[in-house]
C-alpha cells in the first residue's frame, strides 16, 4: 500500500486518482502508525512550509517520516513535499524536517528572461528539466518532456551531487532531488500528463536505492 500523507497541504486527490489510473492502491491518512506500515510514501503539497510544518509537527508525522527514511523505505516528494525535507525555508523563516541537508530559497523580484522581459513570481506554467543523471524513475521520459510547475520557492540541496534534475527559469533551479530512498521534484508529476504519470509509475515499481 501507498500512503499519501496528509498534512492539510493539498492536492491529496489528484495524486490518489493518478495512482488510480495506474492501477495502484493508495490511501490519504494523517495517521502516523499507517504511514509507518507503508511500502512507499508519497509526501504531496500545495501551500506554506510554517503551515505544514506545523501540522506535520502536531500530527506526530515528522517523525514517521524520520524512521521511514532510515528504514529505507521509498519516499517521494512532491512541490511543497520537496521544500519541507530540507533544513530550512525562507517562507515563514521555518525549520523543516531535514531529511536533506540544505535550504528553500524564494525567486528574486525582478528576475529576466527571454528579450529582458520581467519574469514573474510564483513560476507557473509548464516547463522543462535537464535530467544530469540516468535513473529508473525517469526510464521511458522524453528528453523534451515538459511538467507543471507552480512555486514561489525552490530547494537549494548544500550537497549538488543529489541533484538529479535542473530547469531553468531566470536561472537553473534543483528540480529533481535524490538521496537514498528519498526522491522529490518541485515539479507536480500529478499535474503533467503522460510524462507525470510515468514517473508516479516508476516510482511504485522503485526499489528505493539511488543508482536503481
Amino acid at each position: 500500500m501507498i500512503a499519501i500523507v496528509d498534512y492539510q497541504a493539498g492536492n491529496l486527490a489528484s495524486v490518489q486518482r493518478a495512482l488510480a489510473f495506474l492501477g495502484h492502491d493508495s490511501v490519504i491518512t494523517h495517521d502516523p502508525e499507517q504511514v509507518s506500515l507503508a511500502e512507499r510514501i508519497i509526501l504531496p503539497g500545495v501551500g506554506a512550509a510554517g503551515k505544514a510544518m506545523s501540522d506535520l509537527r502536531r500530527l506526530g508525522m515528522e517523525r514517521a517520516l524520520f524512521v521511514s527514511y532510515e528504514e529505507r523505505k521509498p519516499i517521494l516528494g512532491i512541490c511543497l513535499g520537496t521544500q519541507i525535507i530540507l533544513e530550512k525555508s525562507e517562507e515563514n523563516n521555518t525549520a523543516c524536517i531535514g531529511l536533506i541537508k540544505g535550504e528553500v530559497r524564494r525567486f528574486p523580484e525582478n528576475m529576466r528572461g527571454g528579450e529582458g522581459r520581467t519574469l514573474k513570481v510564483p513560476h507557473m506554467g509548464w516547463n522543462s528539466v535537464q535530467f544530469k543523471k540516468k535513473h529508473a524513475l525517469f526510464r521511458g521520459i522524453d528528453r523534451d518532456s515538459e511538467f507543471y510547475f507552480v512555486h514561489s520557492y525552490y530547494p537549494s540541496p548544500s550537497d549538488p551531487e543529489i541533484v538529479l534534475g535542473e530547469t531553468h527559469y531566470g536561472f537553473s533551479f534543483a528540480s529533481v532531488l535524490l538521496c537514498k530512498n528519498l526522491a522529490a521534484v518541485q515539479f507536480h508529476p500529478e499535474k503533467s500528463g503522460g510524462p507525470g504519470l510515468r514517473i508516479l509509475s516508476n516510482f511504485c515499481s522503485w526499489k528505493g536505492k539511488e543508482d536503481a
